[in-house]
C-alpha cells in the first residue's frame, strides 16, 4: 500500500511541475511574440518612410 502512495504522490508533483513549466513557456512565447511584432511594426514604418 505505501509504494501505491509513494507513486500517487511523485505523479501529482510532476503534475504540477509540468503545467507550472507550461505556463511559463506560454508566458515567454507570448513576450517574445510581442517583440517580434514591434520590430515588424518599425520595419514597416522605415518602409513608409
Amino acid at each position: 500500500m505505501k509504494a501505491k502512495t509513494y507513486y500517487a504522490n511523485i505523479k501529482s508533483i510532476l503534475t504540477v511541475l509540468l503545467l507550472g513549466s507550461a505556463l511559463g513557456a506560454c508566458a515567454t512565447i507570448e513576450g517574445a511574440g510581442k517583440d517580434i511584432e514591434s520590430a515588424g511594426e518599425a520595419v514597416q514604418d522605415a518602409a513608409d518612410g
